[in-house]
Parts: C-alpha cells; structure tokens; sequence
C-alpha cells in the first residue's frame, strides 16, 4: 500500500485530555478524528471505557464500532484505520489519529512486522501463568505450534502465545509465509523487517506532571462510579477475550460477587490506571518522535492552538488549501 497523505497523531496517556483537545483541533482545522484506543472502539460500556461524550464524539471515527463479542488486534486496527484515514482524505480533509494504545498507533506509523512487536500488557498478563497454564493456552490455540516449538523453554512459548493473540492467527499457520530461520527468530523475540509505513508520522505526544495526571486519573474514576458504572458492568453480557481486558472490568466483578468493598474497587481502579498511564508514557517517549508537549504548562486553548498551528503547517506544506 503507498503512503497516505499527511496524517496528524495526537497521542498520550489516559487521562491526559487527548479527546477533548483533538476535537478542539479538529474543529479549528475542520478536520476528522481516527480514534486510537483499544477499548473504546467496543459498542457499550461507554463509562467503563470513558468513551468521549456526545459532543465531543461528533468528529471520531472507530469509536463504539465493534461488536464486544470480537477480538481485535493491531492488524485488523490498522486495516480499519487506513479505511476510516482514506475515506476522510478522499473529502480532501486533515486524518487527526487520536489515542493511547501504543500498538494500535504503531502500527499506522511503522506499519506491520509479520511477527509482532512484544506488547507490554500481553507480555506481563502472560508472565503471570505457569509454564503450564502456558503450554496448555497454546495448545488450544495452535496444537501443531506444540509439536514444533520447544516446550520446555517458557520464553519460546510466550511468544508463540504473543504472535497467536496478537495477529488473530495460529503461529504454525504463519510459518507457510516465512523460512524456517524466520520464524525461529521470531518465536525466539527477533525483529523482522517492517512494510512501508501507512503513514507519516507527524504529530504531538501530550502528557502531565505526574501528580497532576493521577488526580485527573483519580478523579475520572470516581466520576465514572457517580455515573453509574457498576450497573453497566453488571448488565454486560458475554465479551471477547480482548475486551475482557478493560481496565476496571474484574474488579468491578469482584465487588459484585461481594469479594470487596465499593471504596477497594475505586482504588483498585485508580491504582490499576495509574499504573497503565505510566507504561503508556514509557512507551510513548520510546517509540515515537512525536513531539512532546506538557500540557500541565499551558492553557487549555493554548495547548489547541499550538498543536493547531503545527498541524495546519504540515498540511499547507503538503500542498492543501
């Protein structure tokens, strides 16, 4: 696929206010929002995921767009992205890709590996179960992966789970495209070469002081209870294993099933937010060139119309009006 036409990210932490100054922006520049965020492209739990309120919401796209019953991965993202990027510059208008989801937002800048890059979230959630618990998710994930990988070697095997939950396919299956050296590199935590990126990675990356981000992070996650979260979670039905991932969804569980309190379950939340915002800002200062702005130093419009003017600069710079 060529390289699309100039894409502008707005990326960053939860909490951080990404939604809120991307369609501001995207007001200004009369541009449209890709979303980037992993949860909130499921339809329903709109306030477990802190979905953006209607207002806000009018110019995103691939938010609350997916069933909770599928799974997603970066690969089927970056398809629907580059769809949602190609209808939106085909009105002859600005992509504003807005989001916290490292892998999601990758896999637009740098396009796909055939053998994905560890994600940090899977990786840890997989480190969590014995070797056998591990053998045994692979089994049913991919049997003839078990006879060709060696079973014995946990690292191995947590990354032929990897590429499985990451791609939506069997690792075995993936090695008909690949060279037996390949793909031993790749089970074994090896880089493979990227395609041509979708698009060009021009944008911000927006963060707080620490202290400030996790009152805002605090906060958010009380309001979310004010508003009625607990009764979203209990009249969820069945999900994916991805959406299962929602950060707040098993503690929330828990305190329906009576194994804690109200005020353990707002600060499991916190505690469990807090934590994700921080691998998210590591990720970020690692992986992109973004440009990072502190939004804890400026003004709510300050902030709009700076990321504005770098925007449209990059646009009339690529020849649009």
């Amino acid at each position: 696929m060529t390289a699309l036409r100039i894409v502008f990210f707005v990326v960053g932490p939860t909490a951080v206010g990404k939604s809120e100054i991307a369609a501001a922006v995207a007001s200004e520049l009369d541009a449209e929002i890709v979303s980037a965020d992993a949860f909130q492209i499921y339809r329903g739990l709109d306030l477990l995921t802190a979905k953006p309120d209607t207002a806000t919401r009018a110019p995103h796209h691939l938010i609350g767009t997916i069933s909770i019953l599928e799974d997603m991965n970066a690969e089927k993202y970056r398809r629907l992205a580059l769809q949602a990027i190609s209808e939106i510059q085909s009105r002859k208008k600005l992509a504003i890709v807005a989001g916290g989801s490292g892998l999601y937002i990758k896999a637009l800048t740098h396009g796909l590996s055939v053998a994905p890059a560890a994600d940090p979230d899977l990786r840890a959630r997989l480190n969590e179960l014995s070797l056998e618990e591990l053998r045994q998710k692979l089994l049913r994930l991919d049997a003839d992966a078990v006879r060709k990988i060696d079973l014995r070697n946990r690292r191995r095997v947590v990354r032929a789970l990897e590429i499985c939950l990451l791609t939506g396919k069997p690792v075995s299956s993936q090695r008909t495209q690949w060279s037996e050296d390949v793909v031993a590199a790749a089970v074994s935590g090896g880089s493979l070469p990227m395609r041509t990126p979708a698009a060009a990675m021009r944008g911000v990356f927006v963060f707080r002081e620490r202290n400030e981000l996790y009152e805002r992070i605090n906060r958010r996650v009380e309001a979310m209870f004010d508003a009625g979260v607990i009764e979203e979670v209990r009249m969820a039905g069945a999900m994916s294993e991805t959406a299962s991932k929602m950060i707040g969804l098993r503690e929330i569980r828990e305190l329906l099933d009576g194994k804690m309190s109200i005020l353990q379950c707002v600060a499991a939340i916190q505690q469990a937010t807090r934590r994700y915002a921080k691998r998210q800002l590591t990720w970020f200062r690692r992986q992109t060139n973004f440009q990072p702005l502190n939004l804890s130093l400026l003004r709510q419009n300050e902030a709009v119309k700076k990321i504005s003017q770098l925007a449209r600069s990059l646009w009339v710079a690529q020849g649009n009006d």
